[in-house]
């Protein structure tokens, strides 16, 4: 029996940033059909009650009906030591990451932190995320093991450092090929889930390295590549010392075969004119992370110049360097850098940006991200009014973006009413599921 679901919905015909904020659909009073896994029809409740008269009803209310979240990067390994205290990255990275992800050997604990991080995830109206494992290929079947168990759509893979880590977390240059290509043909294609090809950053990856890895991605180029370029100054200059004879830090990726379509380069901050411009032509994806970018101190991404120049850009909570499981505080963060930089980004563009926008970034939105027919019924129920504070500005709102930006800037886990995965409800507004997951 196919499943019509009542309330407010928002949709996307095209790009906001782009195409203007004609592009966003909202009615007051709309529907989604659900019929096998797949958005079957979307228009006003009142003709889809009609013409399907015989479907299951779930009446929202007021509540909005959107599509789930998108988190175009993040690191589930980092769960447990989100929100530590602030330091540079490469500090960050020895002081707390390293120390954690030394833990992801043991298959045990990274299934407990797997768990627990889909718990979060889907708490927040996340539906669909791209993560970083670690070096230690438990760590890849645990995420998967999770992620399929609960039929999310999930990208992760591998990742690769063969230098400038502690010597529980190096490979080697022909490990890394190995042990990711045996992942990826184990993992890549298995009902929703997808391996990505995923160096680190330059820095923790000898050349020797790089071009393994760059190869194994020109063998399997349906796969997706993420890794990290141009975070923080002193990293640029690091990049800059390891490798001398590199005309800029992209070229570092590009030498090796790691620079194409498909490509997804987090944070993406101090780019340089060529590397704007090569980015463009080959149209790889920047991966915004503003909570990250602000929590760590590195800098303010250009969203109105890059989107003004066609870049393909999504959004993400980068946790745990980003400091909140939550798109809603990611949304948050991305308008307030943009107000730093003289833009205010319009509610339709934010909600866009975690939401299709993501699954774009991801080559998937064709799958996710939007209501659409014919896309996987990965849908977000949205309280707009979820604490005192929202309810009490949304009550004044005097359209869709005045009601929807309170819970953009205020909002949590409190405004996911429900989450459905593959049109199946996961019913996540209570969180005793993360209460009884948590590793003591």
């Amino acid at each position: 029996m196919a499943d019509l679901l009542i309330g407010q919905t928002l949709r996307f015909t095209g790009n906001p940033m782009t195409e203007g904020l004609g592009t966003a659909r909202h009615s007051a009073r709309g529907g989604v059909l659900i019929d096998a896994g797949r958005i079957a029809a979307v228009g006003e409740a009142d003709d889809l009650r009609r013409a399907h008269p015989h479907a299951r009803v779930t009446d929202y209310g007021d509540a909005l009906i959107s599509a789930g979240f998108v988190d175009a990067h993040a690191h589930y390994p980092q769960t447990a030591m989100i929100a530590s205290w602030g330091k540079r990255l490469i500090d960050w990275l020895n002081t707390y990451t390293f120390p954690e992800e030394m833990k992801f050997s043991d298959l045990a604990y990274a299934k407990e932190i797997a768990s627990r991080y889909f718990e979060l995830t889907l708490a927040n109206g996340t539906t669909s995320v791209c993560s970083y494992c670690t070096i230690h290929p438990e760590s890849v079947d645990a995420f998967f093991s999770e992620a399929h168990r609960r039929g999310l759509r999930s990208y992760a893979g591998k990742t690769c450092m063969d230098r400038n880590a502690p010597d529980g977390l190096t490979d080697t240059a022909r490990s890394a090929y190995d042990d990711s290509k045996r992942l990826l043909r184990e993992w890549h294609g298995v009902d929703r889930l997808s391996y990505v090809v995923t160096p680190r950053f330059s820095p923790t990856s000898t050349p020797e390295q790089l071009e393994a890895i760059g190869a194994l991605w020109r063998e399997h180029p349906d796969c997706l590549m993420q890794t990290h370029l141009s975070e923080q100054t002193d990293e640029v200059a690091w990049v800059r010392s390891l490798f001398p004879t590199a005309r800029d830090y992209l070229d570092t990726y590009e030498a090796h075969g790691l620079l194409g379509a498909g490509a997804l380069f987090g944070h993406a901050i101090y780019l340089e004119p060529r590397e704007i411009d090569r980015l463009r032509e080959v149209d790889a994806s920047l991966i915004h992370c503003p909570t990250s970018n602000t929590f760590i101190g590195s800098g303010l991404f250009d969203m109105d110049g890059l989107s003004s120049a066609g870049h393909r850009i999504g959004l993400a909570t980068d946790t745990g360097g980003g400091s909140s499981f939550s798109m809603l505080r990611t949304m948050a963060a991305a308008y307030e850098v943009a107000q730093l930089r003289g833009r205010a980004l319009h509610p339709a563009e934010l909600w866009w940006l975690a939401t299709a926008g993501a699954a774009r970034a991801l080559r998937a939105d064709g799958q996710i991200g939007n209501l659409s027919p014919g896309l996987e019924a990965d849908l977000a129920i949205i309280d707009l009014a979820s604490t005192p504070a929202i309810s009490q500005r949304s009550t004044r709102a005097g359209d869709i973006w005045e009601a929807l930006f309170p819970t953009i800037m205020m909002g949590d886990d409190r405004s996911i009413v429900d989450v459905y995965v593959a049109g199946r409800s996961m019913k996540v507004k209570s969180l005793q599921n993360i209460e009884n997951n948590i590793v003591r």
